[in-house]
């Protein structure tokens, strides 16, 4: 089989890929042009095709090996790779936080570009951070609104603690003068959210943990918190990597914390999907891996990269006419 030039790899646009993949206890390589894993089992070998012209992440879990030569073609095509924990999370290479990024000197640069015209000055990065919050509530309102699996789990925009909440965000977020003023609104509608979702889901007494250590649906429910804004964090870091803005230059998580961009990111998707799923699945006492392909499902049906995509380059040119994607 011949190999595929970088140029054709790289056909399918980040933002319109449909594939994250997570795997464990496999060995990742290159054979006949193409990048494949091998399962080991006691009596055969089998291999699966991974089709990475149109995957945007791949995490590795517990017991994987990756050889040289698939690397080298991952990077071509431009796959984000992660090395992870079991069932992935939580995300690090060595003993940190961190990716896999392929290399190019082509990658765009307008983006950076625009996103640094504004962060240096604090009015104007208050003023992005305001936007990504309206962006997140639209968001919500969208996926609630058109979800019929949400819908049938009662998960209705039109609740009026749930009204009332979006109000009282909206009117705080526009009054905010700093992103310290954002960041507690937000965590007030996160608990609004919380409780409404534990009610629904008849998980009474549910409180925020992210380090439970029990076996009951609540803990479930705060791993399944746990797992899916990890999953979050991937689709945010890729949508960055690709627009070549660099993790550290946050509008509202801090600009201490050098990966604080992906929080800010990823929290465009987690109200919306990652937090009303995990307590249905909790509720279903659904395995992670269950949960996990419910999310992801999610995730493709309501275009979740497509919207962090459009969001970030929004903010990074700030009003300006948007030409043709310059994606990777």
């Amino acid at each position: 089989m011949k190999d595929l030039a970088p140029s054709d790899l790289k056909a399918i646009l980040h933002s319109k890929r449909a594939n994250m993949y997570y795997l464990e206890y496999c060995r990742v390589m290159q054979k006949d042009g193409r990048v494949l894993y091998l399962t080991e089992a006691k009596k055969d070998h089998q291999y699966f095709n991974i089709p990475i012209a149109n995957t945007t992440v791949l995490l590795l879990g517990n017991g994987t090996s990756i050889t040289q030569a698939a690397m080298r073609m991952l990077a071509q095509a431009g796959v984000l790779i992660g090395f992870c924990g079991g069932g992935g999370t939580p995300l690090y290479m060595a003993n940190d936080i961190e990716w896999m990024t392929p290399q190019s000197e082509y990658r765009p640069t307008e983006y950076l570009q625009g996103w640094l015209s504004f962060w240096f000055d604090e009015s104007q990065r208050l003023n992005a951070a305001k936007q990504f919050q309206q962006a997140r509530i639209e968001f919500l309102l969208h996926v609630w609104g058109k979800d019929r699996d949400l819908k049938s789990e009662g998960f209705d925009i039109q609740n009026k603690s749930i009204q009332d909440a979006l109000d009282t965000f909206d009117k705080r977020t526009g009054e905010a003068n700093k992103s310290s003023d954002l960041l507690l609104t937000e965590a007030q509608l996160t608990k609004v959210l919380y409780k409404f979702a534990a009610n629904n889901t008849q998980l009474e007494g549910f409180k925020r943990e992210h380090q439970s250590t029990g076996t009951s649906l609540i803990d479930k429910a705060n791993d399944f918190l746990n797992h899916g804004n990890y999953l979050a964090y991937g689709l945010a870091a890729c949508t960055l990597w690709v627009l070549g803005i660099p993790h550290g230059f946050a509008v509202m998580h801090g600009k201490t914390r050098r990966g604080a961009l992906i929080f800010d990111i990823a929290d465009l998707i987690k109200d919306a999907i990652v937090l009303p799923w995990a307590f249905i699945s909790a509720k279903e006492d659904a395995t992670e891996q269950e949960f996990r392909q419910q999310l992801l499902q999610k995730f493709t049906d309501h275009k979740a990269l497509d919207f962090m995509f459009a969001q970030v380059k929004r903010v990074a040119l700030q009003g300006e006419e948007e030409g043709e994607v310059n994606d990777l």
